[in-house]
């Protein structure tokens, strides 16, 4: 071999070294990056309004993050076309661990797909599954004034109108259930939406509307402002922040099974290390005392358990609301 193909050769696996160590500092950094997650402020995505019930969530498990990991957890609430302007907000966020979306996972990922012809967002491919959080039921309930004290004596009222009157809904797992009660009680009951809890009390004290479906985490706290009465909650037990109210299934509904439930994810392609930290994280969270005191405050239950857990808990719960659906008659919009 000559001198000037050994040199040639010599030259080549210099190139092709220094091309290897760089590629290897290249690809050590995202590791580093990882392993010292977090290095700065994250930020929780919020897709509800400001001060609704579901943001007291967001804030009480990002504070407690906050506290956890010795770095600012920002709450940076997104709402609007009930929720999707802040889900696909989340799934576009860059895939380091600095975004989050705490959100009612069963409606906003599993629900919202059945109610809308298309989504600027995929629930399974933009999104990687953290951890469950919490569960919850929704409730029925009429103004703290009204004379009408169970399930029962609401079909009569309803029936004896001669367009069964109205309720009130705000977002889409609100809009099933309540179309889910019309028509296991065969009523016509014509459906008010509004944007905010808040108008949906006041709905019910101007009498704008018969009853109505909301979330218990807010429900609650109204109960106990005395603005409303809850006749029931869907879940299959009673709630531990009222334990006098009925379930549906109690008050002459069989099967009659609808809950809300929440969890942390973060857009796909999220490192897997960065998933396993705060999944541990938060799961010291649901662990805490406080947390479940917290919850059952507001008429909500802790809800544990693993990446894996969460994104089967997503596909079960996208395939029981195409099934209520079906059931209930809801036309995607």
């Amino acid at each position: 071999m000559s001198r000037t193909a050994i040199e040639s050769g010599k030259n080549f696996l210099a190139v092709m070294s220094a091309s290897f160590v760089a590629a290897c500092a290249l690809s050590a950094l995202p590791v580093a990056a990882q392993q010292d997650y977090p290095t700065r402020e994250i930020r929780a995505v919020s897709p509800v309004s400001p001060g609704s019930g579901g943001d007291i969530l967001v804030r009480y498990y990002s504070d407690k993050l906050s506290k956890l990991i010795g770095k600012p957890v920002i709450v940076e609430n997104r709402g609007g076309a009930q929720g999707v302007v802040g889900t696909e907000y989340a799934a576009r966020a860059k895939p380091d661990g600095y975004t989050l979306l705490i959100t009612p996972a069963s409606s906003m990922l599993a629900a919202q797909p059945h109610f809308f012809k298309k989504l600027s967002f995929d629930p399974f491919k933009d999104f990687s599954s953290v951890v469950p959080l919490a569960w919850l039921p929704f409730g029925i309930a009429v103004d703290a004034k009204s004379p009408i004290n169970t399930i029962g004596e609401l079909v009569a009222h309803l029936k004896a109108k001669p367009d069964n009157g109205f309720y009130g809904s705000g977002n889409n797992s609100g809009l099933g259930t309540a179309e889910l009660f019309k028509q296991m009680a065969g009523l016509k009951t014509t459906q008010v939406q509004y944007k905010t809890s808040a108008q949906g009390v006041g709905g019910l004290a101007g009498e704008q509307i018969d009853f109505l479906v909301w979330d218990m985490t807010f429900m609650s706290g109204q109960v106990r402002a005395g603005r409303i009465k809850v006749l029931a909650v869907t879940s299959p037990k009673r709630s531990s922040a009222l334990p006098d109210v009925p379930t549906m299934m109690e008050s002459g509904f069989p099967g009659f099974e609808i809950t809300s439930w929440w969890g942390v994810v973060v857009p796909a392609g999220t490192p897997r290390p960065i998933i396993e930290k705060l999944a541990g994280w938060f799961g010291q969270i649901s662990a805490m005392e406080e947390t479940r005191q917290f919850l059952n405050r507001v008429a909500t239950e802790v809800l544990t358990g693993t990446p894996e857990s969460m994104a089967a808990m997503l596909k079960q719960e996208y395939e029981r609301w195409g099934r209520l659906a079906k059931l209930a008659k809801i036309q995607p919009q």
